[in-house]
């Protein structure tokens, strides 16, 4: 159906992809753990609307560019890394109010916009999610299909859909874990410093990453 091939097979290993833990897990679990639910299922939104991107780049062929331009995926790593090292220096070097009251904590103002899109650039800025969708799409692909755009959005659909469900479970059951510890200032504040410099480590991974 479509020009799919091994449907079944695809779900299963669509599925097993997107709970192997990647970056896109550590940005959910930083922001779930570090600022509650609601900052993970914004992040996690994020995250699951740039891989729309890349499905949507898929579709078009323009991830092919980034596949065979090393001049094209490069720029487009480097962008990425540096957004994530800036997210994570300012996260570390973010000054604390010492007079804020542990009763206020739920009244903190959280951007929750920017967090969303912060969620798409880190997704869309990592050419190996473009590259991905190029490799591993195709292979479940019939080849009289191959020009055709409708199996590449159906099978890139059922991915993201996949992958989002995980992504909000994800930022739903660990931001419940830290609850908690969340209540205790001081702790919260380690919690964003730690958050910060594992963004800090994703970004030097992916400006250090080969193709």
């Amino acid at each position: 159906m479509f020009g799919i091939t091994n449907f079944e097979a695809f779900l299963l290993a669509g599925i097993v992809l997107n709970l192997t833990p990647g970056a896109d897990t550590m940005y959910i679990l930083g922001r779930s753990i570090s600022q509650g639910k609601k900052a993970g299922i914004f992040s996690a939104l994020g995250i699951a609307t740039g891989a729309l991107v890349h499905c949507l780049f898929a579709v078009l062929g323009l991830s092919i560019l980034l596949a065979k331009s090393a001049l094209v995926f490069e720029m487009v790593k480097y962008a990425g890394a540096a957004y994530l090292i800036y997210l994570g220096l300012k996260m570390l070097f973010s000054k604390s109010d010492e007079k804020f009251e542990l009763s206020d904590m739920e009244h903190q103002k959280i951007d929750y916009r920017k967090i969303y899109f912060s969620g798409i650039l880190t997704n869309v800025l990592n050419p190996k999610v473009a590259l991905f969708f190029l490799a591993f799409l195709p292979q479940f692909i019939n080849p009289e299909y191959a020009n055709s755009f409708l199996p590449f959005l159906v099978l890139g659909s059922t991915f993201v859909t996949t992958g989002t469900i995980w992504c909000l479970t994800l930022a739903i059951f660990s931001s419940k874990l830290s609850n908690g510890l969340r209540q205790n200032y001081s702790f919260k504040k380690w919690l964003d410093k730690i958050t910060g410099g594992m963004f800090i480590v994703l970004g030097v991974k992916l400006a250090l990453s080969k193709k």
